[in-house]
């Protein structure tokens, strides 16, 4: 569809068009541009809606390298049924201020957050981590799946959901993996046990685990949820941990279990050892895992026009 010659994108043409994309390398590129002083990410902002009807949250992000900027706003309206959660992507050309594409994010917003999440797996995870955890089943715990199934040679991957029942031969099915790869468990101490990296999937805003079932170092991420400081990990044991972020000027200042840690106990914002801009520029400590790592992602802006952009990028070579 075109709306005054602007194409808008629904979720059915996202559908269709993320297999076509390679969404990691989108996300390592922003990154890296972010790095080198190419990108801006300013702070994410969230608007309350009066008479506690809900809130919208805006995702800001500037790619010069690319002559963008976008932003995504995700309205969460509550209703006397179910709350009405969408998301909408715009991208502009600092060229000229003019729009270029409006794009339905839900689907989008479900792939970058699972890239980041690979991308971090990709630079801190050990090299020869060979057994996956998740915790979580529903369509971003999946995403995740998919996007770090080849970062390593992984022996098993063990998948907890407390909520409801799970078929390992429909996940199989969907994700394409052998029978003998993927275990369903039953309850958590057994999906983490021994493993090496562990990947929470939830949209929990309190901690899923507890961190004394973990029998070994391992890698640790995290995206929690839009409650008001949400957390998948309790904040306490942030000072027992080596904690890295999507990205240090935002992240630790909004994430739930940073913000709580940083005012209820001795962790501070300063412990940070890295964020993606530098992992994929080599300019922090890689972990020793002589302890746990924490990878956190909030989810920034600049991931959203790094996806949107390579959609639109996609739309233009099809139409040559």
């Amino acid at each position: 569809m075109n709306l005054l010659g602007i194409p808008v994108i629904t979720a059915v043409q996202t559908a269709e068009i993320l297999p076509h994309i390679n969404v990691r390398e989108a996300m390592r590129r922003v990154f890296a541009c972010l790095a080198n002083g190419q990108a801006l990410q300013p702070a994410q902002k969230v608007v309350l809606l009066p008479d506690n009807q809900g809130d919208f949250i805006n995702y800001f992000g500037v790619d010069m390298s690319q002559q963008l900027l976008g932003v995504k706003i995700s309205p969460y309206l509550v209703t006397e049924t179910a709350p009405v959660i969408t998301a909408w992507t715009m991208l502009m050309s600092t060229k000229d201020g003019m729009p270029l594409m409006l794009c339905d994010a839900s689907l989008l917003t479900i792939e970058r957050t699972a890239a980041t999440t690979a991308l971090a797996v990709d630079m801190l995870a050990p090299a020869n981590a060979d057994t996956l955890s998740i915790i979580g089943a529903g369509a971003v715990a999946r995403a995740h799946i998919r996007h770090v199934l080849k970062l390593r040679t992984w022996k098993q991957i063990r998948i907890y959901n407390r909520s409801k029942s799970l078929s390992a031969d429909e996940l199989c099915q969907e994700l394409d993996l052998p029978t003998e790869l993927l275990k369903v468990c039953t309850d958590v101490e057994e999906a983490i046990r021994e493993t090496d990296v562990l990947m929470l999937c939830t949209s929990s805003a309190t901690p899923v685990f507890d961190i004394n079932l973990l029998t070994r170092p391992c890698l640790i991420t995290s995206i929690s949820t839009n409650a008001p400081s949400a957390h998948e990990v309790s904040p306490q044991i942030l000072t027992e941990m080596d904690v890295y972020c999507d990205y240090r000027q935002t992240t630790p200042y909004s994430a739930g279990e940073m913000v709580i840690a940083a005012r209820e106990t001795a962790w501070c914002v300063e412990n940070v050892l890295g964020d993606l801009p530098e992992l994929v520029t080599g300019t922090c400590t890689k972990p020793s895992y002589r302890r746990h790592v924490y990878f956190r992602s909030l989810g920034l802006g600049l991931e959203d026009v790094a996806i949107a952009d390579s959609i639109l990028t996609y739309l233009k070579e099809q139409e040559r």
